[in-house]
């Protein structure tokens, strides 16, 4: 599972359809995810809004949430007509939404119920079939529930484990504090991997840099990249180089370039510029000319009629060429 060496975490409202192919610009190798859907949503909503990718997001996996195993198997089905290369459960979520309709981490209470929907959605499709869960919720300790999860669902048929490796407390904690608060526990995850040789293991959870991504695929298969990936999106330009041995590093500049072919198609069809550009703020986050690059984005992107030229004069401030004033007021020594 090549891709895996490598994946970018699903996260709600931000990795939708349009920063999943910023992030293709940046890196052709690693494997993307959707934001997590509802079988409700899948099976009874906007089917094409809600399911619809660019086919150069490949290689893409659906993440589902849900609990009903007919559900489940009938929305993988749906997912895998659609082109989606892998579908995925989420066993993880702290959201409060997903406590009161019984999906996302309270499932690791379940793990009969998880390994029951796994062997229906396997049955139901002919892609991979996969889990990303927590160690554990609450009180569960985690060398127990972790263990049992894996080797029901293993039993189930499925061979690869997304482990965010922290408990998810859902009682006291916001779904924020969830992705801070609750300790690291990366040796049992790396323990897991030791024990289960026979199993895909992918780590995750406040992994920051291709350095420590490195130092984890020493332990395990496959490492996946979240707050880290969208807030810094740059460091995925090194990805392929690094991780997966393909090609050079990715200029960010090249990658906006190819990023606005996407976004010219997308103006065509009435979405607006900042619903694009909002994922491309910290893509130069830490060098020359950022913050004016974010300010341009932010300021003019959300303007009617917006279109292509924001992103040149943004690109303009950030390739130091500074002598082009730029629209916004902005003096050419406020952009350097």
């Amino acid at each position: 599972m090549q891709h895996h060496l490598l994946s970018i975490a699903p996260m709600m409202d931000w990795t939708d359809r349009h920063c999943r192919v910023l992030h293709r610009t940046l890196t052709h190798e690693s494997l993307l995810y959707t934001e997590m859907l509802t079988t409700g949503a899948i099976l009874h909503g906007d089917r094409a809004r809600l399911l619809g990718f660019n086919p150069q997001e490949h290689p893409v996996a659906l993440q589902l949430g849900g609990s009903d195993p007919a559900d489940l198997a009938e929305a993988a089905r749906i997912g895998e007509a659609e082109g989606y290369d892998e579908v995925n459960l989420n066993v993880g979520c702290p959201s409060d939404r997903v406590q009161s309709g019984r999906f996302g981490a309270c499932l690791m209470r379940e793990p009969e119920l998880v390994a029951e929907c796994m062997a229906a959605m396997a049955a139901a499709v002919k892609i991979p079939v996969t889990v990303k869960c927590r160690i554990g919720v609450d009180d569960q300790d985690p060398e127990e529930s972790l263990f049992r999860l894996v080797e029901l669902s293993a039993q189930a048929g499925v061979t690869l484990f997304v482990v965010h490796a922290r408990k998810a407390l859902l009682k006291g904690l916001s779904p924020k504090e969830n992705r801070d608060v609750p300790p690291l526990n990366y040796p049992l995850v790396w323990r897991l991997k030791r024990e289960r040789p026979d199993l895909t293991v992918v780590i995750n959870g406040g992994i920051g840099s291709l350095d420590e991504a490195q130092e984890h695929l020493k332990h395990v298969d496959g490492v996946m990249l979240g707050r880290a990936a969208y807030h810094t999106p740059a460091i995925l330009a090194e990805a392929d180089a690094r991780i997966f041995g393909k090609g050079a590093s990715v200029d960010p500049c090249a990658a906006v370039e190819a990023y606005k072919d996407y976004v010219a198609s997308e103006l065509a069809r009435g979405t607006h510029l900042a619903a694009m550009t909002r994922h491309m703020l910290g893509l130069f986050h830490g060098m020359p000319g950022a913050r004016a690059w974010r300010r341009i984005l932010t300021v003019e992107g959300v303007k009617a009629g917006a279109g292509l030229e924001v992103i040149d004069r943004a690109l303009a401030a950030v390739s130091g060429l500074e002598a082009q004033r730029v629209a916004g007021g902005l003096e050419a020594g406020e952009a350097a």
